[in-house]
């Protein structure tokens, strides 16, 4: 073998280098290094500049995070994935600016709600304890929103439901268009014109207030969302799954209601709990139509009620140390009831999936 064979052999491709040198990546824990050095350069130049505010620290620290990341993955791998790795920072900055307000939110909620959070609490009503005092509990809120959500649930989930159905099965022309615009506009209509539009109907009839009518202005608010979302979730069941039941000579109703209806059940209790949800919480059309009351009121057809959104407002209204108290325990109460609706709606949904054979 000739010398210049041998140096060819032996000698590596002009791009050699080239190549190794792009080859190169940081190490799997660099994401989590940068942070961290991102954390101590914001938190050097917060405390140079004399910020007192923790909320500009972490502002700081995460443009030094962002440019720290850029930075070295540009020196270190290329410019292609440096603009990868800080598209994907600025997703995982996106992610944690809206999850840290919720934990801080239930972290508040559960540290200074567990205070008087016990069995008396859940067990006694305010007769006859003084708002500015301890004691008293919130069963008979507890009561009322489960009956005026209730009675809401069952006026407005099968409306909602055949709404939706018809809209996707049937739905065609004008009428098609009408009901899809007003259930577009009611989807943004504050709580309280729902109960001014109860509270006006009151008025001319003369009725009293009562659990029934804050209910009607909950299923006011809780129609369209539970339209839009079992609207949304029958147009996902693929158009196959029709056309072979009706090929087989299946009557249309019973298509939906075998076929359809089955395929998309998880969406529509889920759908229908997030209706619930936000119900739930509302606080003005109770104001205007059931008063409130500190007895127990099992009656939500005659006489005042109370609901855990109202107590929360008037224990927070009496300022007492007390009060604040039983409001924040009464608020964990409320998120404590949103969970297990939602637990018991994966529940449901996942109890009534069609089962897919493998």
């Amino acid at each position: 073998m000739s010398h210049a064979a041998v140096q060819e052999k032996q000698s590596p491709p002009a791009g050699g280098n080239r190549k190794s040198l792009s080859q190169r990546a940081l190490p799997k824990w660099a994401p989590a290094g940068f942070a961290a050095a991102g954390i101590v350069v914001g938190a050097g130049i917060g405390a140079a500049a004399g910020l007192d505010s923790k909320v500009q620290w972490g502002l700081l620290s995460v443009l030094a995070f962002l440019v720290i990341s850029y930075t070295v993955t540009s020196a270190v791998e290329n410019q292609r994935q440096a603009k990868d790795r800080l598209a994907t920072s600025v997703v995982w900055v996106c992610f944690i600016v809206a999850v840290v307000p919720l934990f801080s939110l239930l972290w508040t909620t559960i540290s200074r709600g567990v205070k008087v959070l016990d069995g008396y609490f859940l067990s006694h009503s305010m007769a006859g304890v003084p708002g500015f005092e301890a004691g008293g509990g919130v069963y008979h809120a507890i009561i009322g929103t489960l009956e005026q959500v209730g009675i809401a649930t069952a006026i407005s989930a099968p409306l909602g439901l055949l709404t939706a159905v018809y809209l996707v099965e049937y739905g065609k022309g004008a009428l098609a268009k009408a009901v899809t615009f007003f259930v577009d506009v009611m989807t943004g209509i504050p709580s309280i014109v729902a109960g001014l539009f109860i509270l006006s109907i009151v008025l001319m009839l003369g009725l009293q207030p009562s659990g029934l009518l804050g209910a009607l202005a909950l299923t006011i608010l809780m129609i369209p969302v539970v339209v839009r979302s079992t609207e949304e979730m029958l147009k996902l069941v693929p158009n196959e799954l029709r056309e072979a039941a009706l090929a087989l000579g299946v009557p249309k109703w019973r298509v939906i209601l075998k076929v359809v209806l089955p395929t998309a059940i998880g969406g529509i209790s889920t759908g229908v709990m997030l209706a619930i949800a936000r119900i739930a919480g509302e606080t003005a059309p109770i104001i205007l139509l059931v008063f409130g009351s500190q007895l127990i009121n099992g009656n939500p057809f005659q006489g005042a009620q109370s609901s855990l959104p109202f107590y929360i407002y008037e224990q927070y209204r009496v300022g007492s140390e007390a009060s604040y108290d039983r409001a924040w325990a009464a608020a964990l109460v409320l998120i404590a009831f949103v969970m297990i609706l939602n637990l018991v709606a994966r529940g449901i949904a996942r109890w009534k999936a069609p089962k897919t054979g493998r």
